[in-house]
């Protein structure tokens, strides 16, 4: 083990590592999953979930609303970011499943469609 001091942020730590000897192959990453925001739902109606946790500030459709494929439904604010939630396709709203100033967690379903 070898001894090493890290500063991070004005702050210093003391941390130890060991040094590996020989034929060293780095540990496999998995590779993230791509988040995947619609899903089919049981009948004909497919979903919009939301792809990260955050604050709706903006709905821009409601339900029997007909939409176009790359418009923009609901705006989702996260880590100080406004992230557009665009239409995968075609189709009309379904279910509303959110509302503006509602807080929503990676995976809600937002909005039901066909």
């Amino acid at each position: 083990m070898r001894k090493f001091l890290v500063n991070v942020n004005g702050t210093s730590y003391e941390v130890e590592v060991e040094e590996l000897k020989g034929d060293v192959k780095p540990a496999a990453i998995p590779a993230p999953a791509a988040p995947q925001p619609v899903h089919a739902a049981p009948g004909a109606a497919e979903t919009i979930s939301a792809p990260m946790p955050g604050t709706i500030v903006g709905v821009n459709v409601k339900v029997g609303d007909s939409f176009k494929r790359g418009q923009v439904l609901l705006v989702l604010e996260a880590m100080k970011m406004e992230n557009e939630i665009l239409a995968p396709r075609d189709g009309r709203v379904v279910n509303l499943n959110t509302q503006k100033g509602a807080s929503v967690n990676s995976g809600d379903v937002l909005i039901a469609f066909e």
